[in-house]
């Protein structure tokens, strides 16, 4: 199984820089993709978010979000909840990890909830998150160049 983080997450469902590339980590997949509660959340907000800068309407959110409920419910996205063993598995890569990478506590859970879930890849954007990633044993997809 795939664990996708918010990042991919939100680029398959509002255009941006990254969702070429989203799109090709989608459709070159042979796994189940998954997402989290966790995963979910911060998709929404980060949309919400450009709807509070004016960056996007509200009704670019609605669609967006609509995309999203439509491939949760389609199957093409797998809704998992938050193993509850994540969160003390993040302490302990927050004690590991954090202090050489910086990386932020969400993306430490998003880590541990894909290795507690018995995912065998993290697709994400997110430069702190991939290089923890990679600390933590869990393999990634390639970075998109920049």
């Amino acid at each position: 199984m795939i664990y996708l983080d918010a990042s991919v997450l939100f680029s398959l469902h509002f255009r941006d820089s990254n969702t070429a590339e989203a799109l090709h980590l989608i459709a070159s997949a042979t796994d189940p993709l998954v997402v989290s509660p966790l995963c979910e959340m911060e998709t929404i907000n980060a949309l919400a978010l450009r709807v509070f800068r004016n960056e996007i309407s509200g009704l670019n959110m609605d669609n967006a979000l609509r995309d999203l409920e439509s491939d949760l419910r389609s199957g093409i996205l797998r809704a998992m909840p938050l193993p509850e063993a994540a969160f003390n598995r993040a302490k302990a890569l927050s004690r590991k990890i954090t202090p050489s990478i910086g990386v932020r506590s969400a993306d430490l859970l998003h880590i541990a909830a894909a290795l507690e879930l018995g995912a065998n890849l993290l697709y994400t954007f997110d430069r702190k998150q991939h290089a923890a990633a990679q600390a933590a044993g869990l393999p990634v997809n390639p970075l998109p160049v920049s």
